[in-house]
């Protein structure tokens, strides 16, 4: 979103305030042309001509974002079955579609087998009741290397005691489940974090699996996860995907030069592809002033962006309203009877009652994290393509609310 001729728009000319105006508010926006421009980013910054990119779609699985990314070229990464089948919905093959469920049952991961999507485990008792239930299905192990690594211990995945992979000190135990069931293992893959800016982490965490890969045959596959990170702010910082790509493609075709087969060089971004393209749009319902401080709160909560009160995550915050009023400080809050603070003392155009607000970032676990507490409605959701905007998710209502209650006749009498 920029400011053109004193308003902020979108691309293709699309102007936000119109946005809220036919779509009402709050509002998720979607801008697909900033999910190309990463998409596209990703895939020149690496050389390796057997690149695979596997959107990790728990990050926003509306449908028709799931439609543009695999028009992209993208296959999808999925965590459970639920994905699975939202992106078979969505036109890609089993073939395309990466299962990596954590702590699930078997009977779960049977379900995702039967429909032939491909599938990576990352438990030795899965694996071993896997490969005494099917044999002869190719899987993936994830591997955890022990790094510690991500903007926030909370999105850290790939340390000592994370409930994720199977620790490399176990490997030895993989090889015997594997030799015992027949097991055919054609994939390894890891995910250390989120959020992750040294692109050292990475290499450290490629060497890792390319060490553990030299010990198993067959392999076509290697998946080193993604965990890039974004810029949050104007001046942000973010990974250098350009010097990644260059560092490990070289050292990818070194591998496979000495393993004897070219294989898929494999990453699942989620944040890097979507984050940035989305924007959440508020409404400021009222200035509170107190002793110290100068609220404003708007239309929304928790139960729409939780991050902030989740990760302590930043998200950007302009007044969509005021393009270049002058600059005040405020706290902006929520209606949810909770402590939904959004951001402290922050500097932004100077607001008033019923000016819209828009939270940048907000295309990667933002939606998707939303509820219903205090009994609201979820907001629409918008994509914005080629310089038009479609409707892609409608607002909740109270019969969604009650849809799936169920009223039993017990107390009508005492109430009547």
């Amino acid at each position: 979103m920029e400011i053109v001729n004193n308003q902020y728009q979108l691309s293709g000319g699309v102007d936000p305030l119109g946005l809220v105006e036919k779509y009402g508010c709050p509002l998720y926006v979607y801008d697909t042309s900033i999910i190309e421009r990463q998409y596209k980013r990703l895939n020149n910054a690496f050389s390796w001509k057997k690149l695979k990119v596997n959107y990790a779609c728990k990050a926003l699985t509306n449908i028709n974002i799931l439609k543009f990314i695999k028009s992209l070229g993208a296959r999808l990464d999925t965590v459970s079955i639920q994905e699975v089948k939202l992106g078979l919905k969505a036109g890609f093959e089993p073939s395309e579609i990466m299962y990596t469920p954590n702590c699930v049952s078997l009977e779960e991961i049977a379900q995702a087998v039967k429909v032939g999507v491909m599938v990576n485990i990352d438990n030795l008792s899965i694996l071993e009741q896997f490969g005494q239930e099917f044999p002869d299905y190719p899987i993936c192990v994830r591997i955890n290397p022990h790094i510690m690594a991500g903007g926030n211990n909370k999105i850290s995945t790939g340390h000592i005691d994370s409930k994720f992979g199977i620790s490399i000190y176990q490997i030895p135990h993989v090889k015997r489940i594997i030799q015992a069931t027949g097991l055919k293992l054609n994939g390894l893959h890891m995910h250390t974090g989120s959020d992750i800016l040294d692109i050292e982490v990475f290499l450290s965490g490629a060497e890792i699996l390319l060490n553990v890969a030299q010990d198993f045959e067959g392999l076509t596959y290697i998946d080193f996860g993604s965990g890039f990170k974004v810029p949050y702010k104007s001046d942000g910082i973010s990974t250098d995907i350009e010097e990644l790509g260059e560092r490990l493609t070289e050292r990818f075709a070194e591998f496979c030069s000495v393993y004897g087969s070219d294989l898929d060089l494999v990453f699942e971004p989620g944040k890097f592809l979507v984050s940035e393209s989305g924007y959440f749009l508020a409404k400021v319902n009222v200035i509170k002033q107190t002793t110290s401080t100068v609220f404003a709160g708007i239309d929304s909560g928790l139960n729409h962006l939780i991050r902030p009160m989740f990760y302590d995550a930043y998200h950007d915050i302009i007044n969509v309203s005021r393009p270049t009023g002058k600059t005040r400080i405020y706290t902006v809050v929520g209606y949810i009877c909770e402590t939904d603070t959004f951001g402290i003392n922050r500097k932004i155009s100077e607001i008033s009652e019923g000016d819209i607000i828009a939270f940048k970032n907000a295309g990667a676990y933002c939606y998707m994290m939303s509820s219903n507490y205090n009994s609201r409605y979820r907001p629409a959701e918008v994509m914005v393509y080629n310089g038009q905007d479609y409707l892609i998710r409608k607002r909740e209502t109270m019969d969604d609310i009650l849809k799936n209650q169920v009223e039993i006749p017990l107390f009508d009498e005492v109430i009547a």
